[in-house]
């Protein structure tokens, strides 16, 4: 078991979220334990208003547990300070949201070559990644497109390769696919599976689409604040 924590990227230990309302509180969900190793596709399923969102940003540095650990390639991280969870964060951690959240004024090159910029990669290199990573997702061609002049699917794909850019050891995706109508997030989902497995990066992701979630290595229910098997449940589908 040790050996599985050593390999983990990503191991949450007995983890609980609670928020204060009022004189009152809520408890999003309580002790959640999982790892997640590298190379491998998880879904994570539940009703609207499980919790999903809110395991997601704790696993991305966003939001503290309020009990239990966090620990990221094997590093604990509830002592650590704001700027090293940041830097842990921007070092470790790439995340893909609903929205693709491109910049207009750039090209889906210049998209993918900005994060890297910004972490100090030279703009000669930071380019050579970002075609790389266009063209596993299927964008070779259209490395000069602005986000006004691909479809949402692109779009989306682009938002994928940014995500990956600095070379993130944890993907986080929160439904990616949940804007795109069904052939659309088919084959956006085909490129993100794509770009998981040449990566080898361990990625987590929240979808309503059981269908998709059927095709991951791994399915986790979170339920009435506790996270669970969910292979019964995409078995259905």
């Amino acid at each position: 078991m040790n050996e599985i924590f050593r390999d983990a990227t990503l191991r949450l230990d007995h983890v609980a979220r609670r928020y204060v309302e009022g004189e009152g509180t809520l408890e999003v969900f309580k002790d959640v334990s999982a790892q997640f190793v590298p190379g491998e596709l998880v879904a994570l399923v539940g009703p609207s208003g499980a919790g999903k969102s809110s395991l997601l940003h704790m696993a991305g540095l966003l939001e503290k547990p309020s009990a239990g650990e966090v620990f990221v390639n094997g590093r604990a991280v509830s002592k650590l300070s704001d700027d090293e969870r940041t830097r842990l964060r921007r070092e470790t951690i790439g995340f893909v949201y609903q929205a693709h959240h491109l910049l207009p004024e750039f090209d889906a090159l210049e998209n993918v070559m900005l994060p890297q910029m910004i972490a100090g990669t030279s703009r000669s290199e930071a380019k050579r990644e970002a075609a790389r990573l266009l063209e596993i997702v299927g964008l070779g061609a259209r490395l000069d497109h602005r986000p006004s002049q691909l479809s949402g699917g692109e779009q989306q794909r682009v938002a994928i390769a940014r995500a990956l850019a600095n070379k993130p050891k944890l993907l986080l995706a929160d439904e990616p696919t949940g804007n795109l109508d069904p052939k659309t997030a088919g084959s956006v989902f085909d490129a993100l599976i794509k770009i998981v497995r040449s990566e080898g990066v361990a990625a987590v992701i929240a979808t309503h689409n059981l269908e998709l979630a059927t095709r991951m290595d791994r399915v986790l229910l979170l339920h009435e604040g506790r996270l669970v098997d969910g292979s019964k449940l995409v078995a259905k589908v």
